[in-house]
This record gives structure tokens, C-alpha cells and sequence, in this order.
């Protein structure tokens, strides 16, 4: 697995700053290649550790670590990897979302003719809570990285690389992909299933910050709860305004 790892450092290396996962110190590689398929781990120069154990790891088992918000697996997914498929998985988190709400919108409806599910299929109310949806995100993201911007940027004269953030904040929401298995298995306790999904995606999103900008973890949970007020704002006022751009976007 090292050997096929190099080749892909190999691509990057030049272009990425590469982090420790124990201390979060910089490194300029992540292993050395000493020919003939000899490959030596890098050895932090600060906390003598390996700068990057997960390059042995399986995939899996990375996995698991992110899902147990390890910082260790945070680090080296968002700085030791070129992964690049936030948008995709940010439009399929949104599609998973979507089915969510237009399942619970049609659910409590029953027919037995066959033709109502034709007119289902081409109703636009998926479409429609496809666009809430995503609006609700980009509420959430704006105003989590508006106060960053602000407290860090502004008020402590840091600096933040918005896109990296951005990648991270799209990233952590991978724990939506639950909601799918959460609607198939629906049982007296979805309510329950929903809100514990919606709080490990919160705390995701929460630890991919912290990482992030390697800061205190009040920090990271104040720009998610900020993020999730405004979120809910931007739900309510979709519901309630008398021109709800709900009934707008939904055709009956």
C-alpha cells in the first residue's frame, strides 16, 4: 500500500503542505523513497512521532476513526490527501436530504391506485426540497464562515483559507448519507434516528473546524451554532413568510 501511496505523493508534493497528525506541525513529506521498493515513515522533528500513520492504514479503517471524529484521521484526510470530492458528496448529502423531506411530505398520503405513483414521479416536490435544502446549507456554511472570518481574520489577525474550509465544511456533512437507511428502516423512533444523525453531522462538522484552524474546541462550536441558528432561520422563514418560496417551488 506504501508503494502505490507514493506515486500519488509523488503528483502532489510541491503543491501540499503536509501536517503532522499528532501535533499539526508542518512537514515537507509524509515518507522517503530510498529506491528498489524501500520506503521509510517520516518521523516528526517536533513530537518525534509518525507524521502520518494513516498512510499504512486500509481505507476502512480510516473511516471508522473519522467517524469517531478522531483528530488524528481529520488531519489526515483534509491536509495529507488530495480528495476532492466534496461538491460531489455535498450534492449527494443534498439528494439524500431531499428524499427525506419528500418521503415525510407524501408519506402520510395513501393510495391504492397505481396511478398516483406515476404522478408522484413527476411532481416537482423533490426538486423543491432539493433547493431548500441546499439553501439551508449555504446558511449554514456562510454563517459559520462569516464569524471566522470575523474572529479570526478580523478580531485576532489570523488569516483563513476559505476554500480549505469550505472543503472541510462540505466534507464532515458525510454522516447525512444516514438519513437513506434512516427512512428505509422507519420505525416509532425516526424522530430519535434524525435528531442523533443531525448532532454527529454538527459534531463533524464541529471537529473538521477545530482542525482546520487548530483552534479551542468552544471556538469551533460557537461558529456550529451560529451556522445551525442560521440554518434554522432560513428553514422557518422558508415555512412562514406569506410569499413562502416553499409554496412557490412546490406544484400541486
Amino acid at each position: 500500500m506504501l508503494a502505490a501511496f507514493a506515486s500519488f505523493t509523488e503528483e502532489i508534493m510541491g503543491k501540499t503542505v503536509f501536517r503532522c497528525v499528532e501535533c499539526n506541525e508542518k512537514a515537507t513529506e509524509l515518507h522517503r523513497d530510498y529506491n528498489n521498493g524501500i520506503l521509510k515513515i517520516t518521523i516528526c522533528e517536533f513530537c518525534k512521532k509518525t507524521v502520518d500513520k494513516y498512510i499504512e492504514y486500509d481505507p476502512v479503517i480510516i473511516l471508522i476513526d473519522a467517524i469517531l471524529c478522531k483528530t488524528q484521521a481529520f488531519r489526515h484526510i483534509l491536509f495529507n490527501t488530495s480528495l476532492n470530492i466534496h461538491w460531489k458528496l455535498c450534492v449527494f448529502c443534498l439528494l439524500c436530504e431531499a428524499y427525506l423531506r419528500w418521503s415525510l411530505l407524501h408519506g402520510s398520503e395513501h393510495s391504492g391506485d397505481p396511478a398516483d405513483i406515476i404522478r408522484y414521479t413527476k411532481e416537482w416536490d423533490f426538486y423543491s426540497m432539493f433547493g431548500l435544502a441546499a439553501l439551508e446549507l449555504s446558511a449554514f456554511c456562510g454563517s459559520v464562515l462569516w464569524f471566522l472570518w470575523v474572529v479570526v481574520d478580523r478580531l485576532q489577525g489570523g488569516s483563513l483559507n476559505l476554500s480549505l474550509l469550505i472543503r472541510a465544511l462540505l466534507l464532515s456533512c458525510y454522516g447525512k448519507v444516514l438519513l437513506i437507511p434512516a427512512v428505509i428502516w422507519e420505525h416509532d423512533y425516526s424522530p430519535l434516528c434524525l435528531g442523533l444523525i443531525k448532532l454527529f453531522v454538527l459534531t463533524s462538522n464541529s471537529q473538521a473546524i477545530r482542525v482546520i484552524l487548530n483552534s479551542s474546541r468552544r471556538l469551533s462550536l460557537m461558529a456550529v451554532c451560529l451556522g445551525l441558528l442560521s440554518e434554522t432561520c432560513v428553514a422557518q422563514a422558508c415555512r412562514k413568510l406569506p410569499w413562502s418560496i416553499q409554496d412557490m417551488l412546490t406544484f400541486d
